[in-house]
């Protein structure tokens, strides 16, 4: 055992984050103990130790996804049942329902592995994908963060823009956006936690604003769809709402690791899991009844506009208490910001795992990075806002279900849900994990029907023709079917002394 943890040491030379200072064995390392230096983060990708775990403010997970998701990108993505799938408010309302409710409760549990292992969600992913597959993850996941961050930038920038009556350019508004959002991550978790428990409360008081004066409006929703909902439709519009939050589960662990290990998992859980739901449900369902009522609606219908104007359109809810409506469209705008810098924060560490050798690279140098790949892709795509969502949403949902599955499996068939399994000796030690290759080899066969059962703009497979897109709902059971087999194989093979 000595001798094993005397070789990760050597091991981790290339791995060393800023946080662990110029040697790994040097006396002065407990001054760096916590990953903090002067207010900022330093802690890259490397393990935090049991005893460093000692954060006991559990509620702040809840307010972390509460205010990443009280934001009019839940508003918006709402709002795609019935612009993009043509569903009336009650077949929006329980789509939306219903596979939140499932599809949450993934990134819900994967929080409680946090203070169990004291890992980053990209690390404790190398004992299932191993120390080079998981490098596979980190792209498909930094694609997706990082269009999270394009969609919210172009929604922000839009507020923004509408509250100047378009004087100014949605392109500046995403720069101010971006650039707010860049600030925030900068300085890691403890400003981010202080950040995200301060976000909420203005944003809540603009949407009962918005209710109070507009909510009569909201009658015109009610109205039937010209054609009833069918099955494609509805499962096209769960495809989307899947894929706006099973994607949290490769970022989960990242904002509960200092949290001290004794916590009930079960307590974890249900902060995650309410900080998902509340406000996600809520405001997917007030986008959908806000876009229906917006033709009936003259003033709504003109901010919203034929381009999809969402910052516009809330604007327009507002504008009946005058500049007051304006100040809180503002803040309905920098919603978006609470969002971005968690998004950003674990960019960071998505980077470092892609590439090891960049664990040597300060954690908020990639929030700069990411910042710089974020703002002119949005200011591209500010313009076709609606079918970026749409494609962009369903097809993250595919890669993640299956990386869901392959994660509970590993943990609670092989691993027997013992968490002393994740040694943290090990976590950069390639010959000490497993090879990688049964998960994305079950990954990669599950795909050979998650591809038919697509139903995308650019590609509908024969299966998806018939039903809909249901490749999320195949990708969670059919990988997870193809890793026992393969991962049975590579336990026979592979030698972990």
């Amino acid at each position: 055992m000595a001798d094993n943890f005397r070789e990760s040491k050597v091991d981790s030379d290339v791995e060393k984050d800023f946080a662990s200072g110029t040697d790994s064995r040097d006396s002065s390392t407990h001054r760096f103990a916590s990953g903090f230096r002067w207010g900022v983060e330093a802690r890259g990708t490397v393990p935090v130790p049991e005893e460093d775990r000692q954060d006991t403010q559990f509620y702040k997970v809840f307010f972390v996804w509460f205010s990443m998701n009280f934001n009019i990108l839940s508003f918006s993505t709402g709002a795609l049942g019935p612009v993009v799938f043509g569903l009336g408010l009650r077949d929006s309302c329980l789509v939306i329902l219903f596979f939140n409710l499932v599809a949450n409760l993934l990134p819900a549990y994967l929080n409680t592995w946090g203070p169990k292992t004291g890992m980053r969600q990209m690390i404790i992913s190398r004992y299932s994908f191993g120390y080079y597959g998981v490098i596979i993850l980190t792209i498909l996941n930094l694609i997706g963060l990082c269009g999270f961050n394009i969609l919210n930038c172009i929604l922000g920038g839009q507020a923004l823009a509408s509250v100047s009556n378009n004087n100014m350019s949605w392109t500046v508004g995403i720069v101010i956006i971006g650039l707010l959002s860049m600030v925030i991550s900068f300085m890691g978790y403890k400003v981010l936690n202080w950040y995200e428990r301060l976000a909420w409360p203005p944003v809540l008081l603009a949407f009962l604003v918005a209710l109070g004066v507009g909510g009569k409006d909201l009658a015109y929703a009610s109205v039937p769809p010209a054609q009833p909902a069918t099955a494609s439709a509805i499962l096209s519009f769960a495809a989307v709402i899947a894929g706006f939050v099973i994607t949290f589960s490769a970022m989960a662990s990242d904002f509960t690791m200092y949290y001290d290990p004794n916590v009930s998992s079960r307590r974890i859980f249900l902060y995650a899991y309410l900080g998902y739901i509340v406000p996600i449900i809520l405001l997917e369902c007030l986008g959908a009844a806000a876009v229906l009522a917006a033709p009936s609606v003259p003033t709504w219908n003109a901010g919203y506009g034929p381009e999809g104007n969402v910052g516009g359109l809330l604007e327009a809810m507002l504008s009946p208490v005058g500049n007051f409506g304006k100040f809180l469209t503002v803040m309905l705008s920098l919603s978006v910001t609470a969002n971005i810098a968690c998004t950003l924060y674990s960019m960071c560490f998505n980077f470092q795992v892609m590439i090891p050798q960049l664990a040597r690279v300060p954690r908020y140098v990639f929030s700069i990075l990411s910042t710089a790949i974020g703002l002119p892709l949005s200011i591209v795509g500010a313009h076709k806002f609606y079918t970026t969502l749409t494609d962009f949403l369903s097809l993250i949902g595919y890669w993640a279900s299956a990386y869901g599955a392959i994660l509970l499996l590993e943990h609670h068939y092989f691993r027997k849900g013992d968490f002393t399994t994740y040694d943290q000796a090990d976590w950069n030690v390639a010959k000490r994990l497993p090879w990688g290759a049964a998960a994305i080899t079950a990954s990669v066969l599950a795909f050979s029907l998650v591809i038919p059962s697509m139903n995308q703009v650019w590609f509908v497979g024969p299966i998806g023709e018939r039903t809909g897109d249901i490749g999320f709902e195949i990708a969670f059971p059919l990988a997870g079917l193809l890793y026992v087999p393969l991962r049975t194989l590579e336990l026979r093979y592979q030698q972990i002394n």
